[in-house]
């Protein structure tokens, strides 16, 4: 499940491309609202993330795929959480990175730093500008921060904080401890209230470890995912 306004390639090729395709099947998305899954347009509602769980179980559901596993990296991660949570029977483990229950201020100031694209690097803005336009890129991108910010407002930073103790599938957490975007705070805190997970931590790691670790990443999570439950 990829992280926001992501994509199945702009997020996940060197998993695609690097995950063993004789031990897994592989199940790519864009979200409703996202890449090639337009028309209709996301709104960026305190419910968003929910509905993207529901939207992803039901079209498992449809593909005739009774139990599986997740991946979800930032806001994927999120919406992963909320889906082992509210079907724990279909869900068999779940892998989450770059991912948080609730926001700190300083997160939310981080995300307002950066809803001008323009301020981003090139290597950052292309696979976005390639699946939207760079106007319309920009604006949604802008949409996002406003909506995570009206979110943190509202609900005192939470978004999904009081379902994270109901997930009770194995669950491997994966962090960068230099993330400018998500606290270390969040690894010991999702560790303690996901019973039974296990963390790795990648000391020089940013948001996006899966594509710059992509070989180690790969590794550790099949190592993970073929771990007898």
């Amino acid at each position: 499940m990829p992280g926001a306004l992501g994509t199945i390639w702009s997020d996940f090729k060197p998993q695609l491309e690097g995950l063993n395709r004789d031990k897994f099947t592989i199940l790519a998305w864009d979200p409703v609202g996202y890449g090639k899954s337009r028309p209709p347009e996301k709104e960026f509602t305190p419910d968003f993330y929910e509905k993207d769980a529901d939207v992803a179980a039901e079209l498992l559901k449809k593909l005739k795929i009774p139990k599986f596993s997740i991946l979800g990296w930032s806001d994927g991660g999120i919406s992963g959480m909320i889906l082992a949570a509210k079907y724990p029977s279909v869900v068999n483990k779940l892998v989450i990175w770059g991912s948080n229950s609730f926001m700190l201020p300083n997160e939310v100031e981080a995300l307002k730093k950066i809803r001008d694209v323009k301020t981003w690097s090139a290597k950052m803005r292309e696979p976005m500008i390639e699946a939207y336009g760079e106007e319309k890129f920009a604006q949604y991108w802008a949409r996002w921060v406003d909506g995570m910010v009206e979110i943190a407002q509202a609900q005192n930073g939470n978004i999904c904080n009081e379902i994270v103790k109901d997930i009770s599938c194995p669950t491997f957490i994966l962090h960068g401890e230099k993330d400018p975007l998500v606290d270390n705070v969040h690894v010991s805190h999702l560790h303690t209230h996901i019973e039974g997970s296990r963390i790795h931590l990648y000391p020089d790691g940013k948001h996006n470890i899966h594509i710059r670790y992509a070989e180690d990443f790969n590794k550790k999570i099949q190592e993970f995912l073929l771990l007898p439950n």
